[in-house]
């Protein structure tokens, strides 16, 4: 799809999404590609996932702080870039994770969606012997 993008955040709380497109292909020996400047402002590479422009992204830092965003929200870079703000970190706190939202497993046990996706599978009865 033509709004594939790749989402990458880091430890600081930073990231960007860049086109997939950007990203040329490489062989077996290749030296691979530069994705994001990392910078002492930026910090580590926690996660790289693809995205697209529909998706939301959740964000948790190591002290419980928990953000939901649309990755629309999220500006478009190229791949030798800084990237913006996604997640403000307190002092000494680090972006520990970010995944895709997924809608079609919300959990609302009233709405489990067309494949039951979200609902756990029913316990086994017990049985008395």
């Amino acid at each position: 799809p033509r709004d594939l993008h790749v989402l990458i955040s880091t430890v600081n709380g930073y990231g960007k999404r860049t086109p997939v497109d950007e990203f040329p292909r490489r062989n077996r020996g290749g030296m691979g590609v530069i994705a994001v400047k990392t910078s002492e402002r930026n910090g580590e590479v926690v996660s790289a996932l693809t995205v697209s422009e529909e998706d939301e992204v959740m964000l948790i830092t190591d002290g419980g702080t928990l953000v939901r965003t649309p990755v629309n929200g999220i500006s478009a870079q190229g791949r030798i870039t800084q990237g913006v703000r996604l997640i403000s970190v307190n002092t000494g706190e680090r972006l520990a994770s970010v995944s895709r939202v997924d809608e079609s497993a919300n959990g609302d046990p009233e709405d489990p969606g067309e494949d039951g996706a979200g609902l756990s599978p029913a316990p086994e009865p017990a049985t008395i012997h």
